[in-house]
């Protein structure tokens, strides 16, 4: 199982609606990361900074996910809430693991 981690910002006063979002994922959303072996997937935040952690199966399947319909439209849904890419995408900062203790 590959550990992944990674950051993203919030535009300000996006806060609550940004939650509030994710309170609400569609359940095709989370059938699609499930599908793509992703679990263990949360999100923590500091100010406007966002902090994700996941585990996948394999990492790779990851790199379908911008081709996904419905990826795509959470992205656009999302947007205005995040710094994003012209494509809609969250600018995605990766983070690299030093420590992990099991």
């Amino acid at each position: 199982m590959a550990r992944v981690g990674f950051k993203m910002q919030l535009k300000p006063g996006n806060e609550i609606e940004y939650e509030r979002r994710h309170d609400e994922i569609w359940p095709e959303l989370a059938d699609l990361l499930h599908e793509k072996g992703i679990s263990q997937y949360s999100i923590w935040r500091d100010g406007l900074t966002l902090f994700a952690y996941l585990e996948t199966e394999d990492p790779t399947l990851m790199d379908q996910l911008p081709k996904q319909a419905i990826m795509q439209k959470w992205w656009t849904f999302m947007e205005p809430l995040m710094v994003c890419n012209p494509d809609n995408s969250p600018v995605v900062t990766p983070l690299e693991e030093v420590f992990y203790m099991a």
